[in-house]
Parts: structure tokens; sequence; C-alpha cells
């Protein structure tokens, strides 16, 4: 679906990645790891199309992403940013419903389909309740949620999300990991992620990214590069793997 070809992105004097080669085929999961201020989120922002890379490039579906008109780039790549700052005084079901604008005709209005969509992502995400409400109004956790939502509303055929359970309780987390995993891990679609968390992309990611902060890259199948060895190279820290309730995950030694 997506690939890159000897990517090169740097973030003011800083490189993010040297002539890094990608490929995100349908139905898999990649996690993106990291030490804060690694990178990650400006190498998702270049995977989405939002910034040019420095060298090298990216292309959706055989063709350079960035010859691609900007509808059809956003019908078909859905992007959460990390922040959920939205600079208009929309409500919850508005904000959700913008989700639908990029599948619509310049002057088309919203069909009862796009409203099913939105009323259905709403209902996914526990928002059902708070549509009427002003999105300045609500939480940190409930404003990740309408990001979700809106993503779900837009239904990409791949969705990059930078830290999507931001603010979201431990059972929160799950359920919206899940929700994705569900959503966007299927024959005709795909899922990176952004996570601080090395256990829950163990737990949800097929294959990983480990992004080191000075241009170099890991990436493959989960199985292969999730050991403690390689995340304590990643993190500066030695970690250890701890099981309990039949599931594994990484702690900090």
């Amino acid at each position: 679906m997506l690939e890159t070809r000897a990517l090169t992105v740097r973030a003011g004097a800083a490189t993010v990645c040297e002539a890094l080669e990608l490929r995100i085929a349908p139905g898999t999961c990649w996690g993106i790891l990291g030490r804060n201020g690694a990178g990650k989120s400006t190498l998702l922002h270049t995977l989405a199309g939002l910034r040019r890379p420095a060298a090298g490039g990216v292309r959706w579906q055989g063709r350079d992403l960035g010859t691609l008109p900007r509808r059809l780039a956003a019908r078909d790549i859905g992007l959460v940013p990390q922040g959920d700052d939205v600079p208009f005084p929309l409500t919850v079901r508005d904000a959700v419903l913008a989700g639908r604008h990029p599948h619509l005709g310049r002057w088309q209005r919203e069909t009862p389909e796009d409203h099913a969509r939105v009323a259905a992502a709403m209902d996914a995400l526990a928002l059902a309740g708070l549509a009427d409400r002003p999105i300045d109004t609500l939480s940190g956790g409930e404003r990740r949620r309408l990001a979700l939502a809106t993503l779900l509303a837009q239904a990409p055929r791949l969705a990059l999300c930078d830290e999507p359970t931001n603010h979201l309780d431990p059972g929160q987390t799950l359920a919206a990991m899940a929700l994705l995993r569900d959503r966007f891990v299927a024959p005709d679609r795909a899922l990176v992620v952004v996570l601080h968390d090395a256990g829950l992309a163990l737990r949800f990611c097929s294959h990983l990214l480990l992004v080191f902060g000075d241009g170099r890259t890991s990436a493959g199948e989960t199985a292969t590069l999730a050991e403690p060895g390689l995340l304590g190279a990643l993190y500066g820290h030695p970690m250890a793997v701890a099981e309990g309730a039949g599931v594994r995950t990484f702690v900090p030694r």
C-alpha cells in the first residue's frame, strides 16, 4: 500500500531516518517506537504526505504521494496527530462529521449515509451522549476519543495515529487499540501507530519500526524486534520481559 524509497527525514539539524526502505502491506499493524524527541511524529507526518522528505520519497499504491491530489490522498490516508487542538468552535458531532469531507464534492452536502457513519463512529468511542457538547468543554481523554471517532468516520485505507491512547485510562487504552486493530487491520487496510508503551506494541502490532534518533532505524516483524536488548538500546535503559495472566510485556529494569 505505502512504501518508502531511500527516505531521509530531517528535523532541523537532526536526522530522523536515513535511506529508509519500508513497505506497509495490507492487513498489517506497524508500531513506531523511539525515545522522546527521536522524530517519530515528524516521520509520521512525512508518511502522510504533509512534510517533504530531505531525500527519497513516499509512494502510495505505486504513485508518488506528493503528486496525488490532496482530496484523493485524504480519502485514502487518515492522520490522527498528537495534539487535539481544533481551531473552530464546533460541537462533537460537527467535528466527527468533518471526517467525511474528503468524500464530498465541492458543493455537495452530507448524505444520510455520512450521518449514519458519524453516528456509528461516535457510538464506537462512547461519544453519543456528548454529540452536542462544544469541543472546548471536553477533557483530554474525551478529545482523544473524538479524534479517533473522526478517523473512523473518515474510513481511510491507511490510518496513521500519533500516540492514539494519550490521556486514556487503561481500560480505554486497550479498547481503543482493539478498535483500531479491528477496523484497520484488514485485507484492504493497514494501521501505523506511534506508541510509547512497548507492551502495547507487543500486544497489538504485527510489525515494528524502531527510530533511534540518530538516523538509524530497524524495521521488521514484532516477533523479531521485540527483545530486551534491542529495546534497551532504543530507549537507553535496560528493559526486561514481564509476563502475567497470559500477557507478555516489557518493563524498565
